[in-house]
């Protein structure tokens, strides 16, 4: 791959590799299109070369893009739309960012072949955190892969045997009533509240091997009420929707923490359920913990959005509205 420049708002990409040209370029160039969407530039395939014109910052980001995916695909990474995306939001913050410490930072690789790597620096910070922290508290809007990097964190330690068992829990509803009116036993009344974990994990893991995890009691799917005076040691526990939690049930969820077990905790205080006189305690462990070096606290934001893109505009709008309100009640 070779560079040549005609001037600071046009450049030049040469590759050697006519299939790799391609497949970078996506099926009938929608790679390419994505970027132009993305930036104000026009980039003109012509045999073996692209060629981007625009501002010069960015053609500089676009190249970069470019540039960095190409060497990623020449080291085995199946590129896909969603990477020029996620590559774009990297670059455009940092240009000088090397993409291989996250796209090629592996965590597990599902069922289904997919691998599951970070796809932003905050989820790599993440990753990172997983590995070398007992607790980690991670905070952030919807779609930023809290869960999911969490799960398949929790999988891999699982495979590996550096835990016995992997606990997921999230809390149910506020007040016992609401079961009521669901029908079933209890533990028919709370499978709804715990769908997204498990649709997680069999995602990661075949469900028929994910059922006899669970049979085996390998993998344990619980509301956060059935922690209570339990000591959990060698084991991976995720909390999930922790803004869900009181003040109380987060005390008593953190200080389950045995010996040789990790917690993970996530969620996203923009929605949070309790009733307005109750103050969450993913919010107030946020602040209690902020000074203890061994929990880590990692918090995303729109940019680390990882679902369709209109999910971060969506995020965006409703942060720039409820700021507007606010502003306007005071």
């Amino acid at each position: 791959m070779t560079k040549s420049t005609k001037s600071a708002r046009a450049e030049k990409i040469s590759f050697a590799d006519s299939n790799l040209l391609r497949n970078l370029c996506g099926e009938h160039d929608r790679h390419l299109k994505l970027l132009e969407k993305l930036e104000d530039v026009k980039i003109k395939p012509w045999g073996n070369t692209l060629s981007i014109s625009g501002e010069e910052a960015a053609v500089a980001v676009v190249s970069g893009v470019i540039r960095q995916l190409c060497d990623l695909m020449l080291k085995g990474l199946h590129v896909e739309l969603s990477d020029f995306d996620y590559a774009h939001r990297i670059l455009s913050q940092d240009i000088d960012f090397d993409l291989s410490h996250v796209f090629l930072d592996t965590v597990f690789i599902s069922s289904k072949k997919r691998v599951i790597a970070p796809k932003s620096v905050a989820q790599r910070r993440y990753i990172d955190s997983m590995r070398n922290a007992d607790m980690v508290l991670a905070i952030g809007p919807a779609g930023t892969g809290k869960t999911y990097l969490a799960m398949a964190m929790a999988v891999s330690c699982l495979l590996e045997r550096k835990v016995q068992r992997i606990i997921l829990t999230r809390p149910a509803v506020e007040a016992g009533e609401r079961l009521g009116f669901l029908p079933g036993d209890l533990a028919e009344k709370v499978n709804p509240y715990l769908r997204p974990l498990y649709d997680a994990l069999y995602d990661m893991v075949d469900m028929e091997k994910a059922n006899a995890l669970i049979g085996k009691g390998l993998i344990e799917v619980a509301p956060i009420a059935f922690m209570r005076g339990r000591t959990l040691n060698d084991s991976f526990i995720i909390l999930d929707e922790a803004q869900n939690t009181t003040s109380e049930q987060m005390k008593m969820f953190l200080t389950r923490l045995g010996f040789c077990s990790k917690a993970v905790v996530t969620g996203d205080i923009t929605q949070i359920d309790l009733p307005t006189e109750r103050s969450s305690g993913l919010v107030e462990a946020a602040a209690v913990l902020r000074n203890i070096p061994a929990v880590r606290i990692v918090h995303f934001s729109q940019v680390d959005v990882v679902r369709h893109p209109l999910v971060a505009d969506v995020i965006s709008a409703y942060a720039s509205w409820e700021k507007e309100n606010k502003n306007q009640k005071s």
